[in-house]
């Protein structure tokens, strides 16, 4: 677990090498991006959490989408895009809304 060091001039982790940029001030605006609250998130990171939540392998939703576990495999490890169709084809499967399957 990343120890986390907060200050005006950005936050660090200890396994980072460099300040990550310090938010505006919330008085500035009223809403955070996904990037911003949760730094590397990706739309495979979603894929990952909606299949757990469904209790569906990787292997099971290959077979139930008709995709390679290596292509699901890549989808949630951000190493290959959530196209729109990719996305309809395995909410479908995941009984959740496609749009959330995209970045």
């Amino acid at each position: 677990m990343s120890n986390f060091e907060i200050s005006n001039n950005g936050v660090y982790a200890d396994n980072c090498r460099e300040a990550k940029p310090a938010l505006p001030p919330m008085e500035e605006r009223d809403w955070l991006t996904i990037e911003e609250v949760f730094p590397g998130f990706h739309a495979g990171d979603s894929l990952r959490g909606v299949r757990y939540r469904e209790n569906i392998s990787q292997r099971q939703l290959a077979k139930l989408t008709g995709v390679s576990v290596q292509n699901i495999s890549a989808m949630e490890h951000g190493r290959r895009p959530i196209g729109k169709d990719m996305a309809k084809r395995l909410a479908k499967v995941l009984n959740t809304d496609w749009r959330l399957l995209l970045s």
